[in-house]
């Protein structure tokens, strides 16, 4: 099953290389057209980081458990 993760992974050379393809065919020089498609590339890559961070549901079920009390 494909998760959110192996998705970016494999958006990550697909926005790199396809934006800039786009943009040299759209008749933007090369050397503007690879830090546009990397921006891009560095924005799905934050977004994979912050905004859906990556959770291991063990640490969620640890931190939801009472502590263990010794009396």
């Amino acid at each position: 099953m494909t998760g959110y993760y192996d998705i970016v992974l494999g958006l990550i050379p697909v926005a790199l290389l396809g934006i800039t393809a786009a943009l040299s065919l759209v008749g933007l020089s090369f050397t503007a057209a690879v830090p546009i498609g990397a921006f891009v590339s560095m924005g799905i890559i934050g977004h994979a980081m912050f905004v859906n961070t990556p959770s291991d549901g063990a640490d969620e079920a640890r931190s939801a458990r009472p502590p263990i009390n010794a009396d």
